[in-house]
């Protein structure tokens, strides 16, 4: 069954050219042209990659520092004591604890969008695989998530990034910011997240590793990118 489409949605399609491919840039300064909605939506950029996503040895996985931040309010949990959990208070997270805060998480607390934790307290943690696992809120050591240093965690993901992660379909999405943002803005942050999935291409990759990228808003239709483009880092 077809999704039914809101009239904005529908005016929005007919402002994007057919068959045309757009440089971030152009993508950018169109998506801030299409019908606006009541909020300030987010903006994805989603990649389709080259890859077997059922091979576990070309998983793509990472995270992105975003030059102009996310324009998201992210609330931060971290697990730690000692001077780790009096340093990630400093540094603003919202929630700081260890056996309380594993112990709140347990009953279902999982009012915040980072975990943090330092290696030991990973031990514990990862017990709590039922609740942050489904959630994507486990600590990573690939997302920096996981390190004795809580106050540079805790900054980074303050002054926003994208992670990122292959689904089972071989795409990754991840948000690069809101369409209040510049078309610079998006476009620098959005070069970044590229450069990013670049270097995270698995060794075991074969053939064209980014095959499609696409540029869009919550509620807009998506803006094709011209990976020709970006052939340099795409190939």
């Amino acid at each position: 069954m077809s999704q039914k489409r809101s009239k904005r949605y529908k005016k929005a399609a007919e402002m994007i050219p057919a068959d045309k491919k757009f440089t971030l840039e152009e993508a950018a300064e169109l998506l801030k042209k299409l019908p606006a909605t009541k909020f300030d939506q987010s903006v994805t950029l989603s990649f389709r990659l080259g890859v077997d996503p059922r091979k576990s040895d070309q998983m793509v996985r990472g995270t992105c520092p975003l030059p102009n931040g996310s324009g998201k309010s992210v609330k931060v949990a971290v697990f730690a004591v000692g001077d780790a959990a009096d340093a990630a208070k400093a540094a603003g997270a919202e929630f700081v604890g260890f056996e309380d805060l594993i112990a709140k998480v347990k009953e279902g607390f999982t009012n915040f969008d980072v975990a943090i934790a330092t290696p030991a307290a990973m031990v514990e943690v990862r017990k709590l695989g039922k609740q942050l696992g489904p959630r994507g809120l486990m600590p990573n050591p690939k997302t920096g998530t996981v390190t004795d240093d809580t106050a540079a965690a805790v900054n980074a993901v303050k002054a926003g990034r994208a992670d990122f992660k292959l689904d089972k379909g071989g795409n990754i999405a991840a948000a690069i910011g809101k369409t209040a943002f510049t078309p610079e803005q998006l476009a620098q942050n959005g070069q970044a997240l590229i450069d990013a999935v670049v270097r995270a291409r698995p060794a075991t990759a074969r053939g064209k590793f980014i095959q499609n990228i696409t540029l869009t808003g919550t509620m807009s239709p998506a803006l094709p990118l011209d990976v020709a483009k970006y052939v340099k880092s795409a190939a």
